[in-house]
């Protein structure tokens, strides 16, 4: 059997060709190499000489068609590993972060905690950025003072057992959550021009008479959650907002709210008040009274004598059973009444009472009312939940004729809100409430 090799132009010519072909044509991704099967026949000698000759020459071509085929897999293997090598990834560029103004922090003097802010009120102030206690060589060690008010003092959540030396500058003073339990004569000695006090949560049992008389210009008072058994005596006369809630008070020394003729908010709210300790005349100077909160105490009467200019009266939580008829007759002011949670009966509500044209809201709810007291057309917000009523009659509350469409729309209710549920009421609401209170947003059964 002979062999025969291809010729190098021939295999020049076949490189050639390929190269041309890898132009046009896309590298595949997928070789495949097909196996020719042997075929073995048996032949006689002339025949065997004819296809000796013939099988050389085939066997020539098929040497030289696969040695070309050879040689193309080779250029594209190796075309397919540049073309590979030129497609990687390219490189992300790094990036950067935007530039800050931060600085890295440096360790101060110490570390203040984190400020407590009291319910908000007109005059709270804006958050604090705290400084160290030696910007102001007079600022107690025991207190913090800041550059950006330096006319405010923070000294609570210190632990504090008394009332330190406060600076002559100071016009607002933080001294809640300590555990101060009185308040001597000498307590506020240098800071007679200071406008604002927070005594809060403290254990404060007794206050000298002589403290406050010493501070024309005190504004605003926060006693709340002490131990007070009486209210302060001595209160300046420049007084505006004076709040003594949850304390343990049970009297009120005469006079001692004669000459505060500025106070606009008194919160006497979670005290042991009762009947015997609200005189006649007990809120009678106070002609600039805005709000009054007496809930939660042991009233069983409503109280005498408040002011005229109430606008707020607040007696949630009392023991009371009755409201004279005439009581809000001088209260032409009184825009929201609270009388929640107390002993209030059909008997104890006349039937008119309620039924005056300042009044915005009204809560009665958790009584004991059967039936809905009638109310005035500029009522917006009535709470009658948790009471015993049965029915609700829109005819007989409707203050016009249903049956008429009112020329004078003014006449048309503005009840918007009315909570009914939590009595013996139940779906749907009958037609002649909402035909009469055409205002209604919510209603709740």
């Amino acid at each position: 059997m002979r062999f025969s090799t291809v010729p190098q132009s021939q295999h020049r010519l076949h490189v050639a060709k390929s190269s041309q072909y890898l132009k046009v044509l896309k590298v595949p991704k997928v070789l495949k190499v097909l196996k020719v099967p042997k075929v073995l026949k048996v032949l006689s000698p002339v025949q065997g000489r004819r296809e000796t000759q013939a099988a050389s020459l085939t066997t020539e071509h098929r040497t030289m068609k696969a040695g070309a085929g050879l040689l193309s897999a080779v250029v594209l293997f190796l075309l397919v590993g540049a073309v590979l090598s030129q497609r990687a990834p390219r490189p992300k560029k790094p990036t950067k972060r935007p530039p800050t103004s931060r600085r890295p922090s440096t360790p101060g003097p110490f570390q203040p905690g984190p400020f407590q802010q009291e319910p908000r009120e007109p005059t709270d102030l804006p958050p604090v950025i705290m400084g160290s206690s030696d910007m102001f060589e007079e600022c107690p060690q025991v207190c913090k003072c800041s550059r950006s008010y330096p006319n405010t003092l923070f000294c609570e959540n210190h632990n504090l057992r008394a009332v330190p030396v406060v600076p002559g500058r100071t016009r607002y003073l933080y001294l809640q959550n300590n555990y101060i339990t009185e308040l001597t004569a000498e307590a506020f000695v240098n800071a007679t021009e200071v406008r604002w006090i927070n005594l809060a949560n403290n254990r404060i049992q007794r206050i000298d008479k002589q403290v406050f008389e010493r501070l024309p210009s005190l504004l605003y008072l926060y006693v709340q959650k002490n131990q007070l058994k009486e209210v302060p005596a001595g209160l300046p006369s420049g007084l505006e907002q004076l709040r003594l809630d949850k304390n343990r008070i049970t009297s009120i020394p005469p006079g001692a709210f004669s000459k505060m003729g500025n106070l606009t908010l008194l919160d006497l709210y979670h005290n042991q008040l009762s009947d015997r300790d609200l005189g006649k005349n007990e809120f009678r100077d106070l002609r600039s009274l805005v709000q009054l909160n007496l809930a939660h105490n042991v009233l069983k009467k409503m109280p005498p004598g408040v002011p005229q200019g109430v606008i707020q009266l607040f007696l949630d939580k009392n023991r009371i059973d009755d409201i004279p008829k005439d009581y809000f007759e001088d209260l032409s002011h009184l825009a929201f009444l609270r009388l929640n949670y107390n002993q209030l009966s059909d008997k104890g509500v006349p039937k008119s009472v309620f039924n005056f044209s300042s009044l915005l809201d009204l809560q009665l709810s958790h009584n004991q009312l059967s039936s809905v007291p009638a109310f005035s057309s500029h009522l917006e917000h009535l709470h009658l939940n948790h009471n015993s009523i049965e029915s609700i009659n829109g005819t007989l509350l409707c203050p016009y004729s249903l049956e008429v469409e009112p020329e004078d729309h003014s006449l048309m209710p503005r009840l918007r809100y009315l909570r009914l549920d939590g009595n013996q009421l139940s779906p749907p609401i009958p037609m002649d409430v909402i035909m009469c209170f055409r205002h209604l947003h919510s209603i709740v059964i």
